[in-house]
């Protein structure tokens, strides 16, 4: 292993045993194609499978993998029609036996923040799927929760407003977060997560790779 990995595998050591003191379940997987393998192993036939706004797990080719997995009922937003449809799969996750999502920020000590526009993404990680499997690259540790929320607003907030062509903040033109009451802001819901209840609902899979945001 070069350095750099031997630092990441020895962080997510830490961090999967900080985890399981919160009463995740949490492994660590080296590269994203292992992730990947673990996560659609570990989601057995004849379940419901839905995801959050998460481009950690579209982009490591986790939602084209169990789409492409035998007897999954698979709960698509992407391929909904319209923004009404869309909506419809947002409530119907409450009711997922999976729901996927990543995580824009983690603290050392297990401590996990979300921030969402719309609030269903956090909605969803809170309560009703009765899994929820949570996607970690190694890039999303921060040192403690101050930093974790920093990096969640400074950094994953703003590169996520670029993707939307239609909405319009503070950010978007400079970088920076304002801390802004724009009517865009995708920054509405702020959550923090410092254990899995009931336990063993939440289960972090943590990528010695540099994932989404």
């Amino acid at each position: 292993m070069t350095p750099k990995e031997k630092r990441n595998a020895l962080l997510a050591e830490k961090l999967v045993g900080n985890l399981k003191q919160r009463h995740y379940e949490a492994f660590f997987c080296h590269t994203a194609q292992e992730a990947v393998e673990k996560i659609t192993g570990m989601i057995p036939e004849g379940s419901s499978v839905t995801w959050g706004g998460s481009m950690t797990i579209r982009d490591m080719g986790l939602t084209r993998a169990l789409h492409n997995k035998e007897g999954l009922d698979i709960w698509d937003r992407d391929l909904a029609p319209d923004r009404e449809a869309a909506q419809e799969i947002y409530r119907r996750a409450f009711y997922a036996d999976y729901y996927l999502s990543s995580v824009n920020a983690m603290s050392e000590d297990g401590e996990i923040v979300n921030i969402d526009g719309n609030g269903n993404r956090v909605a969803a990680i809170t309560f009703g799927p009765k899994h929820v499997i949570l996607v970690v690259g190694i890039n999303k540790v921060a040192q403690n929760l101050e930093t974790a929320i920093s990096r969640a607003r400074s950094l994953a907030a703003p590169v996520n407003m670029m993707r939307f062509a239609d909405l319009n903040t503070p950010c978007k033109h400079d970088g920076t977060c304002h801390d802004c009451k724009s009517p865009d802001s995708i920054c509405n819901y702020i959550q923090i997560m410092r254990n899995s209840h009931p336990t063993g609902r939440h289960i972090v899979v943590i990528v010695g790779e540099e994932l989404g945001y």
